[in-house]
């Protein structure tokens, strides 16, 4: 019987023991030990994350939710796939959907602060964009894990379960679709169709989609190095789905306008890997499209991540389900 993901159980005495004899155990197996207090800094509606200070330095225990279960499999699958690219476990538990991994080092959002370097996202999103690229032949893999299938031609078929969901809408409330979004995101799903099939038909094979790649999941390695982390929102998808999430952190951060040359330069720099073979209009049409496409990638992300929600955990979050849809109806891909 697979156990209960309830993050309720998270905060249970007898839950949090048993995770600990784990770590314990794992660490044993390992020839390491565990050297103070284990602490819980993470407790939300989809993980929770204990840290862990060992004699082989700090290490990280994660718990996924229900909406995630397939990061642990995730984790040590990119491993093998792709070493070095990504944090990688040093032990999982695909049954409870649990991880260890060591610390990471510094996130990239820790460097930025110190140091305002557009640079660096020079450099991330196109080592990012070619362990895309060299993912592409492990997609069929990443979907028997139970990674999300997220494929462009698959996207049209969750729009009206979406939008017909009243709780996932929140509608009649404050921070739900109004009447008038409803009706309009019904009547744009011709046309999302429609991106989502020339999108499809651009000859770039679906791949690993982090899908909230941002500056606070990417470690920056002590030789300058980064490595990326964070798979719970992961989905099989077209690569250049990626962007929506990574170029508006950007923008955040640096203060920069969504037509921004700089921003333009980086995006420029994430399609590298797909040059060969595909000219640069078509590639930065198809990450447009991507754009577009993403948003209700990022919708149901969200209604994933709350599954097990509690009310306030609900009211905090769940504007996010509806928020990301409506965003296709800001102004059309020019």
């Amino acid at each position: 019987m697979t156990p209960s993901l309830s993050h309720y159980a998270w905060r249970d005495a007898a839950w949090r023991a048993a995770a600990e004899a784990w770590i314990r155990a794992t660490l044993a197996g390992l020839g390491a030990a565990v050297t103070g207090e284990i602490t819980q800094p993470h407790l939300r509606a989809w993980s929770t994350v204990m840290r862990v200070p060992t004699d082989a330095g700090t290490m990280w225990f994660k718990a996924c939710g229900p909406g995630s279960r397939y990061e642990p499999a995730l984790m040590a699958a990119i491993e093998r796939w792709a070493p070095g690219q990504a944090v990688a476990p040093v032990a999982i538990d695909v049954e409870r959907a649990w991880s260890l991994s060591p610390d990471a080092g510094m996130t990239l959002r820790s460097v930025l602060a110190e140091d305002r370097d557009l640079s660096h996202w020079e450099r991330v999103l196109p080592q990012y964009g070619q362990l895309q690229y060299d993912l592409t032949a492990h997609a069929q893999e990443m979907l028997a894990l139970g990674v999300p299938d997220l494929r462009p031609e698959r996207m049209p078929a969750h729009v009206e379960p979406l939008l017909d969901d009243p709780a996932a809408m929140m509608r009649g409330e404050e921070a739900g679709l109004t009447d008038d979004q409803h009706a309009r995101l019904h009547a744009l799903l011709p046309e999302y169709t429609a991106w989502c099939a020339e999108l499809a038909s651009a000859g770039i094979g679906a791949s690993l989609n982090h899908d909230d790649l941002h500056d606070n999941n990417v470690a920056v390695g002590t030789d300058g190095g980064y490595r990326f982390y964070d798979w719970s929102d992961a989905s099989v998808a077209h690569p250049f789905t990626s962007l929506l999430v990574a170029l508006r952190s950007l923008a955040y951060r640096f203060e920069l306008k969504p037509d921004s040359a700089e921003l333009h330069r980086v995006r420029d720099a994430y399609l590298e890997p797909w040059t060969t073979g595909h000219d640069r209009a078509a590639l930065s049409r198809a990450a447009a499209l991507a754009a577009k496409v993403a948003m209700v990638g990022r919708s149901l992300s969200w209604q994933r991540a709350l599954l097990l929600a509690d009310p306030a955990e609900r009211a905090e979050y769940a504007d996010a389900v509806p928020g990301w849809l409506a965003e296709l109806l800001a102004p059309d891909l020019s």
